[in-house]
Order: structure tokens, then sequence, then C-alpha cells
């Protein structure tokens, strides 16, 4: 078996889902969405897709149920487009925001040194 055929199918899942969601998805849940990451379980029957969402926290809330409830219609469709012998399941879920994502370094950094947050305005 092709040992990069795994990244390749992640790969091809990752730009074909990008276009369903954001250009053939009807439902008005599904607010601006771009998928991160998609990883392929070995055996082919799971696949895991990141996604990062726009919007408050209650409009990130709403676009993934409306694309957990398209689930079908996007199984249907990526079956049709890359004719897998198996199309893995679907599993969604949302990515670290961006803001998050640019302060982990620096919160790992103050874990490892034990060193709490500075406070602002310290009670004396």
């Amino acid at each position: 078996m092709d040992p990069h055929r795994q990244e390749r199918v992640a790969e091809s899942l990752r730009e074909e889902l990008e276009e369903l969601i954001n250009c053939e998805l009807a439902d008005p849940r599904v607010g601006s969405a771009s998928i991160t990451e998609a990883l392929v379980s070995p055996d082919f029957r799971h696949a895991h897709i990141r996604l990062s969402l726009l919007g408050t926290p209650q409009e990130q809330a709403e676009t993934l149920a409306g694309i957990n409830h398209a689930k079908p219609f996007l199984k249907r469709e990526l079956n049709d487009r890359l004719q897998l012998y198996r199309m893995p399941e679907l599993h969604f879920e949302a990515d670290l925001p961006a803001a998050l994502a640019a302060k982990a370094p620096q919160i790992l950094k103050r874990i490892r040194r034990g060193r709490p947050k500075a406070e602002k305005n310290p009670i004396s």
C-alpha cells in the first residue's frame, strides 16, 4: 500500500469540503468557516475535520451545528467527487481561535517557568 495515500486522501477531503461548505451549502446557520486540517484514520473509516470559525461564540456554535446537520449531504457529494472505496465518517470540530493560537507559545513558556501572569492592578 502507498505510504502517502492517507495524506493525499486527507488533502483531497480538505479541498473538496472547503468548496462544498463555502459554495454549495445553503443553510443560513452556516457562516464563515475554513478548514484548517483534515486527519484521516489509518483504516480510512474516520476523518476528523478541524474548522476555523469566525464570529461570536454563538455564531460559531450555529455554524458548527449547521455543518453537522449537513453531514449526509457532504458525505454524498464527497463520494461522487472523490470516488473512494470507503468514504470516511466525518467528524467536525472547531479549531483554536486565532487569538488563542497566537498566545499559546507565550502561555506555554510562562507555564514552563512557573510564573503566573502579573496583575495589572494589584490590591495593596
